[in-house]
């Protein structure tokens, strides 16, 4: 069982011609079904108060370029145009595709809403500021390495579920007349910091689990364990008796670092090549 935002829905077979001397049949509009099968999902859609509080907490405005994959009959995209944003939704089933361009049109947002036919898996995500999903993990994980390459900053906001071994940066569930798929989550993409950086004085090497960081320091003071977490470019890492706050910026962080007494001073690490 496969979820979006909006869904993916089987397209329909077009229908057999009549016959010679019959009258056509007329065609009912098309109307999607919750649970309807798709290419790579079945679609359900998410609540629209879920809907809202995923926009909110990727904190959405006029200056995002919002995509949603897999973008079913486009409740987040039109949301996210109502509130000014560019906004632009992939859907495999042409039928959601022209359901969601009516539904635009018809709550004014055609010219900041639009939607494409094709594959999620396959579209250029490159411009999102924001991608607002319902996807189950499968298909998330399938989608990691583009979440990846996004630049440091970018907010993920997804319905219920993540992708494997992503810890949300932060997690909000929907009370009152939501009762089912109401957990909203938000992902902020992290820079790339794992590897070995070079100190004025040792060496910082660094793992990274998406924004979860851990490794080891060597300073004029020995060998110690550092841990910490990163949201976006800003990196804050613990260790022994110091806090490192720095901002990453390619291959240099730069920051302060804090005692327990409070008395801070500047730091700075370089990529080693």
């Amino acid at each position: 069982m496969t979820f979006v935002s909006g869904g993916v829905a089987a397209a329909q077979a077009p229908a057999a011609p009549p016959a010679k001397g019959e009258t056509p049949a007329v065609q009912a509009p098309f109307e999607p079904t919750v649970g309807q099968a798709g290419k790579d999902v079945v679609w359900v859609p998410t609540p629209e108060a879920v809907v809202e509080k995923m926009l909110d907490m990727a904190a959405v405005t006029a200056d995002d370029y919002v995509m949603d994959l897999g973008s079913g009959d486009g409740r987040n995209i039109i949301a996210a145009a109502k509130r000014g944003a560019t906004a632009v939704g992939v859907e495999y089933n042409p039928e959601m595709v022209a359901l969601s361009k009516k539904s635009a049109e018809a709550a004014g947002v055609a010219g900041k809403a639009s939607f494409v036919q094709g594959d999620m898996y396959e579209a250029d995500i490159s411009r999102a500021t924001v991608l607002a999903l319902f996807l189950l993990p499968h298909n998330l994980d399938k989608l990691v390495p583009k979440f990846l390459a996004l630049p440091p900053g970018t907010r993920i906001v997804g319905n219920t579920f993540s992708p494997a071994g992503w810890a949300a940066d932060e997690s909000e569930t929907i009370s009152g007349d939501c009762t089912s798929w109401c957990t909203s989550l938000l992902w902020i993409v992290p820079a790339r910091v794992e590897g070995k950086w070079g100190l004025p004085e040792g060496e910082l090497d660094l793992g990274q689990e998406f924004q979860i960081v851990s490794g080891t320091i060597t300073s004029g003071n020995g060998k110690g364990e550092v841990k910490g977490k990163l949201r976006g470019d800003v990196i804050t890492l613990y260790g022994g008796n110091l806090e490192y706050t720095g901002r990453v910026n390619g291959n240099t962080i730069e920051g302060t670092v804090k005692t327990t007494a409070g008395v801070t001073s500047p730091w700075r690490a370089t990529r080693a090549q």
